[in-house]
Order: structure tokens, then C-alpha cells, then sequence
């Protein structure tokens, strides 16, 4: 069995082919070195979309384009404690907009999340973005001094 690789749209018109002349996909599978569940599912689908070009499309609908990736993960390496910094200050402007809401304003809210939250300065850890594998570079490493006497 080869390693998993999609199929060409070439590959998957002679798949078709040679289902179409008369032979059976476990023998297809077989000559073209693929999985039947594969051959299977091409098969399918073609019956049914009249097609065996691989249909593209699917998921969520990408909110940023490459452009604006580039310039996230630039300015995360330029400065990896930055973008903490710019969500500590838009849930404070958050938190300064809905200060004065009633009761009744906060029972139509539903959220969804389970987010920890502490009245006190419990927690004092610092997070800062990083790419796989380089957690321990001294560049993303911050030194603290927790007993200073």
C-alpha cells in the first residue's frame, strides 16, 4: 500500500475508466496500488456528482488573507509578548463599555465559553507565541526572580 497522496485528476479518470469498462474495484485498487475504500469512494461519488475532478471548497471561510497571515506571524516574531498586550487591552475597552449594565442587560447574555477567572493577581504567567519546537531558545524565555531577597 503507498503512503497517503491525493489522486491526480488524471488517476482518477483512468479509476473511473476502468470501472466504467467492467472491472471490479478491489481489482482496480489492486493494479493502481490504492486503497478499495478510496477507489470505492471515488466511484461514489462520481455517480453522483458526475464528476472525478476533487472538489474544493469545503470548511470555514478564511476571516484573513495570506497577506495579513504574513504580517501576524512577522510581528509575533518581532515582539513575542506583544500580542498579550493587545488582548489585555481590548478586554479592558470591553470591560469599560458594559461597566454600567444592569442585571437585566446581563441576563440576555449567554456565554459559552469556560474561561477561568480570578478577582485576585493569582496568576502571573506571561504568554508569548512561539513556533513549534523552539519553546526553550533563549529568545522566548523570560527570567523572573520569584524570591528577590
Amino acid at each position: 500500500m503507498s503512503s497517503r497522496h491525493h489522486i491526480d485528476d488524471f488517476m482518477r479518470g483512468r479509476i473511473i475508466g476502468k470501472i466504467e469498462e467492467g472491472r471490479k474495484t478491489t481489482d482496480v485498487a489492486r493494479e493502481f496500488d490504492i486503497a478499495h475504500s478510496v477507489v470505492s469512494r471515488l466511484w461514489k461519488s462520481f455517480k453522483t456528482i458526475e464528476t472525478c475532478s476533487r472538489q474544493h471548497g469545503g470548511g470555514r471561510v478564511r476571516s484573513t488573507t495570506p497577506a495579513q497571515d504574513r504580517y501576524i506571524v512577522l510581528s509575533a516574531k518581532r515582539n513575542r509578548r506583544t500580542t498579550a498586550q493587545q488582548h489585555r487591552t481590548a478586554r479592558l475597552q470591553w470591560c469599560r463599555k458594559h461597566h454600567n449594565w444592569t442585571q437585566q442587560d446581563w441576563a440576555r447574555v449567554f456565554f459559552s465559553d469556560e474561561s477561568r477567572f480570578s478577582l485576585s493577581s493569582d496568576c502571573r504567567g506571561q504568554l508569548i507565541w512561539h513556533e513549534g519546537g523552539t519553546a526553550y531558545r533563549p529568545e522566548n524565555i523570560q527570567e523572573k526572580d520569584r524570591y528577590p531577597t
